[in-house]
């Protein structure tokens, strides 16, 4: 591909207008296109080169333009970019589908398959042989000719409906305000919280205070805030986003996408969309997806029961009169506990945990682990001014990567927090190194006029789980893009970004992290403790939360029959085994889910606890060689970092650890053994 005449090649965003990107994939799908023709007329006998190392070459430019585009329509989207979205997608889908559906070229695939065992290939050739054959089976080239026309248009409608799913729960998001403009109103929630949405207003150009449902804004209010009736309003306004009955409903959408993923399954020999997925991830199957579940409620609900009672009974202290806790009473009520047992809350910790100083702490663990650097390139161009990017380094000076950080949220950006691949690893026809480009999205706490981003501990643990995943990403050595990076089977992916998580659990890491921001004081020593201490408070209730999320992806793509009901009456009987509070009318977190309906971890939720199980127990190494020991960092880096989707992660990971995982760890460091 040509250069963009930027500092490493990097996509010039500040060039880059909305007219732009149709044209540049119109050109990157007819490169494609043609690189396809060369393979299926080239008269040579297929060979693992002229075919398999072709085929993954051969759409280098479309993945470019994609990288590009994608990462900025999830962080700085408007009506223009969503129209070109909505335009584009099908077009991608469809030659996606021009790539698998093509005879000529899957007979090609199909005799270098058959010869494999001839081929003398090395370990990473044999896995982009395998994924080769299997993405093409995969994706209906085995289909008879009537079936690979319903296989491409039902794929171009997932395409399309995913698309719109989480275009309508942005916009429905986007357009809730709660507007205040009382103190009485404003009662329990702290100084720094209140400054922030007098901020947002003063953006606004109004005066009062302004909270929307950005996790910033949102989190700290149902912590806070002690009108009930506004944090009912809250909770409510958050649980009906796409689920309203008006043009951003995503009832039918959940309803379409659940079938059209079903009807594929079926076409390709599945009996439901999770058997299909499952078989491309660790778990291989529903039933050890179900027994990982099942074993989590059995070991955390009982504890769960025990937390709710508590909070129940303080909630009924702290208000002299009989009190059913409700979803919005849960952080509020749990905060004020949590405050009393440990003395140590959010509002005291921000002021130790500048956004600057957080960046610098976490960029210093990864210094101290692996001796990688990293240094500011403002020549660099972004597609926002708040982007900043990195030249990042190895221990010998080596250029490894670029690094895109964007931290906070803005209209037009996703919810939640993600990492993602501007442009991936790989080995070019040359054989030379094309490094990757990585960028870590968050949504944290904006800076006001007086203060500068404070975070809360829980916005540290995201800054150091989306950090692992760019990890990941950085430390990429493979020779092929698709094999390269984070892109693995998706219950392994979490490993190295909730692995990350672990050190802000140690006091040693902890203490160097958090300093104030204004006098430049460390973290009082019985501080650090506390935050140790407290990080196990509610932990049966918190993973029950999230096996009732693992439910509820299972139930929705366990279905063998086509589902026309009610979408929140079914996701409420689904996850029903792991809720504890009582149920919510006119609420459905299934309309917002965009993991399960627009980000790819349909039938794969369950996998954050799955990477849970795996990351305490790698984690248990480090705990018993020094956490910073280089020693085992360097082998984590060698045998699951570098290596990506090369090799089975299931041997990778016994390489690593001398043993299969199991649960003891993470029981453990819960507190629960």
């Amino acid at each position: 591909m040509e250069s963009w005449n930027t500092p490493f090649n990097t996509p010039p965003f500040d060039r880059i207008q909305t007219a732009d990107y149709e044209p540049a994939f119109e050109v990157a799908i007819r490169e494609q296109q043609e690189a396809i023709a060369r393979i299926v007329q080239n008269p040579a006998a297929p060979d693992f080169a002229n075919t398999i190392v072709a085929i993954e070459r051969s759409g280098e430019l479309l993945e470019r333009i994609c990288g590009v585009f994608f990462n900025v329509l999830n962080a700085a989207a408007d009506d223009e970019l969503m129209a070109v979205s909505e335009r584009i997608s099908p077009k991608l889908t469809a030659c996606t589908n021009d790539v698998y559906l093509n005879n000529e070229l899957f007979e090609r695939v199909q005799a270098v398959y058959a010869m494999r065992d001839q081929l003398e290939l090395d370990v990473e050739d044999r896995k982009l042989l395998d994924e080769t054959y299997r993405a093409f089976q995969e994706r209906g080239a085995t289909l008879s000719a009537a079936d690979k026309d319903t296989y491409r248009a039902l794929s171009e409608e997932l395409s399309l409906l995913s698309l719109r799913f989480e275009q309508n729960a942005l916009r429905d998001k986007q357009r809730f305000e709660l507007w205040l403009d009382s103190d009485d109103q404003l009662a329990g929630l702290p100084a720094s919280i209140r400054e922030a949405a007098a901020h947002r207003a003063k953006e606004k150009g109004r005066t009062g205070w302004l909270f929307t449902l950005d996790a910033p804004s949102y989190v700290p209010f149902m912590r806070y805030a002690d009108s009930r009736p506004l944090r009912e309003r809250m909770y409510r306004a958050y649980l009906q986003i796409g689920c309203k009955g008006d043009e951003f409903d995503n009832q039918e959408i959940v309803r379409r996408i659940v079938n059209v993923r079903l009807q594929l399954a079926n076409l390709l020999g599945f009996p439901d969309y999770a058997a299909f997925a499952l078989s491309r991830k660790m778990a291989k199957d529903e039933a050890h997806v179900y027994r990982l579940l099942n074993d989590l409620l059995a070991a955390y609900k009982p504890v769960a029961m025990d937390e709710l009672r508590a909070v129940q009974d303080f909630a009924v202290e702290q208000t002299h009169a009989p009190i059913e806790l409700m979803p919005w009473d849960w952080s509020y009520f749990s905060e004020q506990l949590k405050d009393s047992r440990f003395q140590i809350n959010d509002e005291m910790t921000r002021p130790y945990f500048s956004l600057e100083n957080v960046q610098r702490g976490v960029f210093g663990l990864a210094t101290r682990l692996y001796g990688i650097t990293f240094q500011v390139n403002s020549r660099i161009p972004v597609y926002h001014p708040e982007v900043q990017a990195y030249e990042v380094y190895d221990a010998d000076g080596t250029f490894l990567a670029i690094l895109y950080t964007d931290f906070f949220p803005r209209q037009g950006k996703q919810s939640g927090a993600w990492m993602n691949s501007v442009k991936p690893q790989y080995r070019d026809a040359k054989g030379l190194d094309s490094r990757p480009q990585v960028i870590v999205v968050m949504n944290f706490t904006r800076p006001t006029d007086t203060k500068p981003s404070l975070l809360t501990y829980d916005e540290v643990e995201t800054f150091l789980h989306e950090f692992g995943h760019a990890l990941h990403g950085i430390f990429a050595a493979g020779r092929y893009a698709s094999l390269s990076g984070t892109n693995v089977y998706q219950d392994f992916v979490e490993l190295p970004s909730q692995l990350m998580e672990n050190w802000l659990r140690q006091p040693e890491f902890l203490d160097g992290l958090a300093v104030h921001y204004e006098t430049g004081e460390r973290i009082p020593a019985d501080w650090v403790q506390k935050l140790v201490d407290v990080s196990n408070f509610n932990v049966g209730y918190a993973c029950c939360r999230q096996v009732s999320f693992g439910l509820l992806d299972m139930a929705w793509h366990t279905l063998k029959e086509p589902f026309e009901g009610n979408v929140p009456a079914f996701e409420k009987a689904a996850w029903k085994p792991a809720v504890l509070l009582p149920d919510v009318s006119d609420t459905c977190m299934s309309t917002n889910f965009s993991h399960l309906f627009a980000n790819g971890y349909a039938a794969g939720y369950y996998g954050y606890k799955w990477a849970e199980v795996l990351d305490a127990d790698a984690f248990s190494l480090f705990l018993e060689r020094g956490i910073f020991s280089r020693e085992v960092a360097r082998s984590f880096r060698e045998l699951i970092l570098s290596k990506g989707g090369t090799e089975d992660p299931a041997e990778l990971y016994r390489r690593f650890r001398g043993k299969d995982p199991s649960i003891d760890a993470l029981l453990k460091r819960n507190g629960l053994r």
